[in-house]
């Protein structure tokens, strides 16, 4: 094992957490002869079986002097996802031994990784640059929280580059995490139910930059100061994109590179909303600086389809056009969705994760080329939505999926959208983003034939 070059021993690792993450940690760490100690709060019928196949010691649900005990001599302790920040284990073990699995798998790491970060679009930009890397003729495997684990992908002797989507709550616990190509897309609130605050979530995504050294490359959002002045502050390379004035822009609806250079128009994108376009920006700024090439560059970005959930069109009913945009956790995503339309009438709430929801009504007052017609409210949230928008714009509130498309199909007049975007977790009604895109869909289909409407699936734009 090499750490820059350096022999890494591991020697005892305590492993927090037994499902995905946990399970891939410990395996990773007994191949490579540590002694593991797993723990696991909620252990399921098969744990014990599980751990016992890889050959690690167990401990079940333990109280802190349990814990204490477990944990000693470890001098390593990794924390999976489902371990929060109130967890005893974070009183118990020291802060500079206490890390997260993209840490452990950066230290093992044999090839450069380009790591991807941002409140919105980080899987989608991830896809894109694994994409266009692989048309460069590079072995590249996309890993972190899109796929396999960053811990197993380093474990493979196959690949040249691993493009790694990373979240805060990774970023947070790092201290020698080293991408050759760190990526941080865009900054808003987000997490405050998991972050104690917003400087300590936006402490956690500046992890990324934390270890750049002048080889390296710090690729950020031209528009946002903060982000663009972290990276300044770090030893690596910064490559902006975005604005005018950035290295990657648009010029004359064409892509374009920092020597000028002509990298393919818009029209290569399947789609080209706003956010497409920051995206495609991104996705080429971050392949490029990791070795891709021009070509297979744009090959992917005509290749390239969009992700579900994620402004996805899901039909016309009567000339009104449905869009499942589910994945808009935060109301800065759902800001970027209507920004794609002249005017929408907007599906929104579900479980707030300590967000102020009034800055979408806010956009909305201030931009007056993306109207907001009506609000559907749904979901634990329903009361804050219609605080937020209150009494600025018409709310009404739903108590299931199918009043919440009935009623905002009501309200659109011509040229309307009807747009779910909810700014807020799923976790009231669904258990998932991806299952209350699928009532949303189902939802559309079953008013059209309440109506005895065909639905088009041609998307006007």
């Amino acid at each position: 094992m090499t750490d820059g070059g350096a022999s890494v021993t591991l020697g005892r690792v305590g492993v927090m957490g037994f499902a995905g993450t946990g399970e891939a940690v410990a395996r990773v760490a007994r191949a490579h002869g540590a002694s593991v100690v797993v723990i696991e709060d909620r252990p399921r019928d098969d744990t014990a079986d599980r751990a016992r196949a890889i050959g690690v010691e167990l401990v079940l649900a333990p109280d802190a002097r349990q814990l204490r005990g477990a944990l000693e001599g470890c001098a390593l302790v990794v924390v999976s996802p489902g371990v929060g920040p109130d967890h005893p284990v974070h009183a118990l073990v020291p802060r500079e031994q206490l890390v997260s699995e993209i840490e452990l798998a950066s230290r093992l790491a044999r090839v450069p990784i380009i790591a991807i970060t941002g409140t919105n679009g980080k899987t989608t930009v991830t896809t894109m640059v694994d994409q266009m890397m692989r048309n460069s003729k590079l072995r590249s495997a996309a890993a972190g929280n899109i796929g396999p684990t960053l811990i197993d992908a380093v474990e493979r002797s196959d690949l040249d580059v691993i493009v790694a989507e990373v979240s805060s709550f990774q970023l947070a616990l790092t201290a020698r995490f080293h991408p050759a190509v760190a990526t941080w897309l865009n900054f808003a609130e987000d997490h405050l139910d998991w972050h104690a605050s917003l400087d300590d979530y936006r402490s956690a995504k500046a992890r990324i930059f934390a270890n750049l050294t002048p080889e390296d490359v710090a690729v950020v959002n031209r528009a946002d100061p903060m982000i663009v002045g972290l990276a300044r502050a770090s030893r690596g390379r910064v490559v902006t994109f975005g604005r005018a004035d950035a290295d990657y822009r648009i010029v004359a609806d064409r892509f374009v590179g920092p020597a000028g250079e002509d990298l393919g128009g818009i029209d290569l994108l399947k789609r080209a909303l706003p956010h497409d376009i920051d995206n495609a920006l991104a996705a080429l700024a971050s392949a490029l600086e990791g070795g891709a090439d021009p070509i297979g560059c744009q090959q992917a970005l005509r290749e390239g389809e969009v992700l579900a959930h994620r402004v996805e069109h899901v039909g016309a009913i009567a000339g009104v056009h449905f869009y499942d945009d589910s994945k808009a956790t935060t109301p800065s995503a759902t800001i970027a969705a209507l920004r794609a339309f002249p005017s929408a009438v907007l599906i929104a709430g579900g479980k707030n994760k300590g967000l102020d929801l009034s800055v979408i009504a806010d956009f909305a007052d201030e931009d007056h080329d993306h109207k907001v017609r009506a609000v559907v409210a749904v979901g634990e949230s329903a009361a804050e939505v219609r605080a937020a928008f209150s009494p600025r714009y018409d709310v009404v509130e739903a108590e299931s999926m199918d009043e919440a498309v009935r009623l905002a199909y009501g309200h659109c007049k011509l040229g309307d959208v009807v747009l779910l975007s909810p700014g807020c977790a799923s976790f009231d009604w669904y258990s998932s983003y991806q299952e209350r895109g699928e009532d949303f869909v189902r939802a559309v289909r079953a008013l059209s034939v309440a109506l005895g409407e065909t639905i088009d699936p041609k998307e006007v734009r």
